[in-house]
């Protein structure tokens, strides 16, 4: 059960990182947008001007959306309790399947543990909706592939 756990805690100490990343990556452009939209001066040029600096408000407010989004992202992954062993598929579980191991929790592409590869999947996935509350021997059909649960952890 050990083994389990610390493969779990990798896979959820992956997630951690990549959610950072991506937050301290929209934080930088944030403040690089902020940085241009204080030192552009107005040049003989007026409507270049405004056009340039609508176009920094612009991507300040997809900036802004993005970061709302991840923090989202990263409270969602806050709910998780890696500690907690479920019988049914859910947030934060690890599932083996007959064709790919899944770890439900946030979409972060895949993992690879131990040599072993995991696709970590947000619940609101179109796969993860179809596994959440399945348990060990259900099975499973997703696009044109029928496939077994073998593990939960």
């Amino acid at each position: 059960m050990n083994e389990n756990l610390n493969t779990k805690k990798d896979l959820y100490r992956f997630c951690s990182a990549f959610v950072e990343g991506r937050l301290e990556t929209i934080k930088s452009t944030i403040k690089d947008i902020q940085i241009s939209l204080t030192t552009e001066t107005k040049s003989s040029a007026g409507d270049k001007y405004e056009t340039g600096r609508a176009m920094l408000h612009l991507e300040r407010e997809k900036a802004g959306n993005q970061l709302v989004e991840i923090q989202k992202v990263k409270e969602t992954l806050s709910k998780i309790d890696i500690d907690k062993s479920l019988e049914k598929v859910g947030l934060g579980s690890v599932v083996f399947t007959s064709n790919l191991n899944y770890f439900i929790a946030i979409s972060a592409g895949e993992i690879m543990v131990k040599g072993v590869k995991f696709y970590a999947v947000s619940a609101s996935t179109p796969i993860a909706k179809l596994l959440l509350s399945k348990t060990v021997g259900n099975h499973v059909q997703f696009r044109n592939s029928t496939f077994t649960i073998t593990k939960i952890w």
